[in-house]
């Protein structure tokens, strides 16, 4: 049956491109090798090297913290390059060097500073890949883009845990033996960016100006700060994942099998990044923002309640559906509140913002843990959360592409 005129004039859905798709397998292979090490990374420092609950919580925030900061000079610098590659280049090198020290570390130092280098290197790349992905689709399909490359980069998250059972249960527990496979994906990574990614050239008659300059940080109008100080908030009330691989741990589940958490999490978090993402392109962005605070508030209860069985479980899902919900959003609002030219410090700023959050957040977190234990990190979760909640709904965003 032959379709009518009308229905073969219909333009074809737009497709994302090849670049989006690359960034996201380039992000994709490097968490399989972050993963693969930091899913057993609290368990190693804990059982292993005799670290504390807030040596943990002080390590994780200081190593995202730094990864943060950096993100801001990274940032700055592509806008005055101008190149959003050469930078996310050098980041996703730097990530790939650590991987070695992590197999060679015997001591809690050693493992900082593997840690530090590591998301140095997240640092460095972190800002200009998300600007790039920005200047690769039109401003329609940001949110569907930025939910792609989130997607993709949440399967290595999975995937790293995966293999990282199997290789443990395969070795005895051999923590060096299979940190040293997690360099090999890291390396396949910054070969497929160098090779696989092609940087749009610049419009015409973009002039290369310094982005931190006062009159030109003032072009960053209060759509774009509320954005921060909402992604600040929501960052304070989520601390690091460490703390899921822990609480299960300490409910009894074996070494070899603490990669499962960071699975299930990862699982639901790649299956509703890229529908979530392609929500905001459409969706009110703070009822979007609204519904993924929700659904923290309900993880960290659920965490509380239990350290194993189906509650537990069911905490670990519903925290990664927060992060499915939130993530690719919030990227996609800093994308649409900033002007292109300042578009990687605008990433850099936000990501400093969430880095200090990050840090304070982690140290609570262990410090709760020690003092009270674990229920009482993950309940002064919840009220973190519930607390943002109601400064969302208090004060409205400035009206950003009607949303």
């Amino acid at each position: 049956m032959s379709r009518s005129p009308e229905s073969r004039a219909q333009p074809a859905r737009p497709r994302l491109p090849a670049g989006i798709w690359a960034l996201g397998f380039v992000s994709l292979l490097m968490d399989v090798s972050s993963e693969m090490i930091h899913s057993l990374l609290p368990v190693f420092l804990t059982r292993h090297l005799g670290a504390t609950m807030l040596a943990v919580g002080l390590l994780e925030g200081a190593a995202e913290a730094t990864a943060m900061v950096v993100k801001v000079f990274s940032g700055a610098w592509s806008d005055w390059l101008g190149r959003r590659k050469p930078m996310a280049l050098l980041g996703y090198g730097l990530g790939a060097a650590s991987k070695p020290l992590f197999a060679l570390a015997n001591s809690v130092g050693m493992v900082a500073a593997a840690r530090l280098i590591d998301r140095t290197g997240k640092g460095l790349r972190g800002a200009p890949r998300d600007a790039l992905v920005a200047e690769l689709v039109s401003e329609d399909m940001r949110g569907a883009a930025y939910g792609l490359r989130q997607a993709l980069d949440t399967v290595g998250a999975f995937l790293g845990p995966v293999l990282g059972i199997v290789l443990m249960l395969a070795w005895a527990d051999n923590f060096h033996a299979v940190f040293w496979v997690g360099v090999i994906p890291a390396v396949l990574a910054v070969a497929l960016l160098a090779f696989g990614v092609r940087e749009p050239d610049a419009p015409a008659g973009t002039k290369r100006v310094n982005p931190i300059r006062r009159e030109n940080l003032r072009q960053l109008h209060a759509a774009y700060w509320w954005v921060v100080g909402i992604g600040a908030l929501f960052t304070l009330a989520r601390f690091s994942e460490a703390f899921l691989v822990l609480r299960a741990q300490r409910g009894g589940l074996g070494e070899a099998w603490t990669p499962l958490v960071l699975i299930a999490m990862n699982i639901v978090y790649s299956l509703g990044a890229y529908p979530f993402g392609k929500l905001a392109d459409q969706a009110s962005h703070r009822k979007l923002l609204g519904l993924g605070l929700a659904v923290l508030v309900l993880a960290d209860l659920a965490l509380a309640a239990a350290n194993r069985g189906p509650v537990l479980w069911a905490g670990i899902a519903l925290w990664g559906l927060h992060m499915a919900i939130t993530q690719g959003l919030l990227a996609t609002m800093v994308a649409d509140t900033s002007p292109p030219a300042l578009r990687g410090t605008a990433f850099g700023v936000f990501n400093l913002a969430c880095g200090i959050a990050t840090l304070l957040a982690s140290a609570l977190a262990g410090l709760l843990w020690d003092r009270l234990g674990g229920d009482a990190t993950f309940l002064a979760g919840a009220a973190i959360s519930v607390a943002a909640l109601a400064v969302l709904a208090w004060k409205a965003p400035p009206e950003t592409n009607g949303r």
